[in-house]
């Protein structure tokens, strides 16, 4: 027979980390009160910020974009005076050309323009009309193709072109 005092393990071995009532309540406690406090305090960091409802700053404009047309009629005046190339270059084109923005080349740069007037009229009106990496079309203006080639024609003779500028189409009478 054995006897109960000579085996190996002790009381000791068999008991967890809480050893009296008083550590076993407070386990209880913050085990259910902690996680409820985190939760309140990280809804309150994420909700402390003063963020506006979606589309509540301007609603009149958030609503009308919503509900725009998908297609829109423009009525222009065809009748009216076309403008020069240096006036269509002052209004829209000098916005980048006159600084070399962009990597545009700067007016009347002529190392800068040689290679682009070498390609030809056609070329660099296409590029102004179509849009050209960094510059979109017409450079972001609304002109007609006729007063974006006549801008082209300024801008390319002031670095040493000889283009001709293009002249309107006279109307039937």
């Amino acid at each position: 027979m054995s006897d109960i005092n000579t085996t190996s393990h002790t009381e000791e071995d068999h008991t967890g980390p809480v050893k009296n009532p008083k550590q076993l309540l407070l386990t209880v406690f913050f085990s259910f009160v902690a996680p409820i406090f985190i939760i309140i305090g990280l809804v309150l960091y994420v909700t402390s910020d003063k963020k506006p409802e979606a589309g509540a700053v301007n609603m009149e404009k958030a609503i009308a974009m919503r509900i725009q047309k998908v297609g829109a009629v423009e009525i222009r005046d065809a009748n009216r005076e076309l403008k020069s190339g240096e006036e269509v270059f002052k209004a829209q084109c000098s916005a980048c050309h006159a600084a070399g923005l962009a990597g545009s080349p700067k007016f009347g740069d002529v190392a800068a323009w040689t290679p682009r007037i070498k390609t030809g009229y056609d070329a660099l009106l296409n590029s102004a009309v179509k849009g050209k990496n960094a510059m979109g079309a017409q450079g972001g203006g609304d002109f007609e193709t006729l007063e974006i080639g006549r801008a082209v024609v300024y801008m390319a003779n002031a670095a040493g072109a000889k283009f001709e500028a293009p002249k309107a189409v006279a109307a039937a009478k």
